[in-house]
């Protein structure tokens, strides 16, 4: 079942002889747990697509719909509340709360939705991201890839239609760059979540279903 179509999608920047187009009419679908990675150089637009993918930006012409909803006909409050329930985002810079600890950096999104934490998700999810000794830690306490992991709790906790991971092995060593794909591969083999990475490294790539290759803001193959 397809759970993202992008039609269309079309990102500028600049008017005139300044525009520059970051991504050019690009249609793309995932299925309903399947898990992506998008691949290309740097500048050739696949970041801006994971933006534009999970609502974090706006396209110049196009639409996404995600589980049959065009995310883009939302005004700006209902795309963050949709963005927050329905997208769970996965960065390479791990974006935690220096003062939460672990377990309240992963709830965080569900403060923010003044839900209820359902303890035992939090447990399964703790026991899932190899956590459960580091709940109360800070992120100062924990190694960069305990950090990832607890920024992958974070993005699973709402149980999101899509997690959109963009490079989250970019700023980590070999070791924990496995450890964060054995996990997102787990995640989605466990729970059927769908997953859209964004990574250069294209031994990573391999490890996803499917590969999408991005060239100057089109896609080339995938």
């Amino acid at each position: 079942m397809e759970i993202l179509r992008a039609e269309n999608l079309t990102k500028c920047y600049g008017k005139g002889e300044t525009e520059v187009v970051a991504l050019d009419h690009v249609n793309l679908s995932v299925e309903k747990g399947e898990f992506v990675a998008i691949v290309g150089a740097s500048g050739s637009g696949k970041s801006t697509l994971l933006h534009l993918l999970g609502g974090v930006d706006r396209p110049t012409e196009g639409r996404v719909l995600i589980d049959g909803k065009d995310i883009f006909a939302l005004n700006d409050d209902k795309l963050a509340i949709f963005r927050r329930r329905q997208v769970g985002l996965v960065y390479q810079f791990y974006n935690l709360i220096p003062i939460l600890n672990v377990e309240e950096n992963i709830a965080l999104p569900l403060e923010l939705d003044a839900r209820e934490v359902d303890p035992e998700r939090m447990e399964e999810l703790l026991k899932l991201l190899g956590l459960t000794e580091r709940r109360k830690h800070l992120p100062n306490e924990l190694s960069g890839g305990q950090q990832q992991r607890t920024s992958i709790g974070r993005a699973l906790i709402p149980n999101p239609t899509i997690i959109l991971a963009d490079e989250p092995t970019g700023n980590l060593d070999s070791k924990a760059s496995d450890e964060i794909v054995a996990l997102l591969k787990k995640s989605n083999r466990d729970y059927q979540q769908t997953i859209i990475m964004i990574t250069h490294n294209l031994d990573i790539a391999r490890q996803a279903q499917r590969i999408v290759r991005i060239e100057d803001g089109r896609i080339k193959e995938g």
